[in-house]
């Protein structure tokens, strides 16, 4: 079993971007995951997530192994949101877990010691819990209200993201913000103390998910390189 309380991420730096293939939101926007995974991929995202709550294991195996093959290609990262077993078996990058999914550490001495392992919280209290586990990165959301992803938290605004990116520092760990960003609005979560802005929803709102991604990456970039 892996004692330490955390496992440092062998990339220190963190990709501005995390854009989240998630399967139903690609669905009703009309895309194949495969093709939205293309599409992010051109548009310059270096770090994704597939997410598929309801996908059957076997097509889910499948999706995400077709996917690290893509991913693994053009040197981005890929994770697998809850299920640790299926980013094992597709040989991806790691995971991201929810408050309800196995524990940090379990993953973790299932994944190894070079996996990417990220835990969402919703509370500074299940903040204050998650930065003790073994975990690569730690996620807070919804910052603003979100239809997409379902968490049974009312919005936690950027006062919050401060306070756990600071809790997140304090342990070395980078803050992956979530819920409900935009454009528009995501270089406010990145000032408020976000390494990353997860987004799901807002890089199928203009229809060109491509473009979409590469106007994030530009402008998230170019803020990281003022700041």
């Amino acid at each position: 079993m892996i004692r330490e309380s955390r496992i440092p991420n062998p990339e220190s730096r963190f990709r501005v971007l995390t854009a989240i293939v998630d399967v139903d939101a690609a669905a009703r926007a009309g895309w194949r995951p495969i093709d939205l995974t293309r599409a992010f991929l051109d548009g310059g995202a270096r770090f994704l997530q597939l997410r598929a709550k309801r996908l059957p294991a076997g097509e889910f195996l499948d999706l995400a192994a077709a996917m690290v093959e893509l991913a693994r290609a053009r040197g981005a990262r890929l994770i697998v949101n809850d299920r640790a077993d299926i980013a094992r078996l597709a040989n991806a990058h790691g995971a991201h877990l929810g408050q309800d999914d196995l524990a940090a550490a379990a993953v973790r001495a299932l994944l190894g010691r070079e996996a990417i392992v990220g835990l969402s919280t919703h509370t500074l209290e299940q903040v204050d819990r998650a930065v003790a586990q073994p975990i690569t990165y730690l996620a807070i959301g919804p910052v603003f209200g979100t239809a997409t992803k379902a968490t049974g938290y009312d919005a936690v605004g950027l006062e919050m993201v401060g306070s756990a990116a600071k809790r997140a520092a304090a342990r070395g760990l980078p803050l992956v913000a979530i819920g409900g960003i935009t454009l528009d609005t995501a270089a406010s979560v990145v000032a408020a103390g976000a390494a990353s802005v997860a987004v799901i929803g807002d890089l199928l709102a203009s229809g060109d998910p491509e473009a979409r991604t590469r106007e994030y990456v530009l402008r998230l970039s170019g803020l990281m390189a003022d700041g």
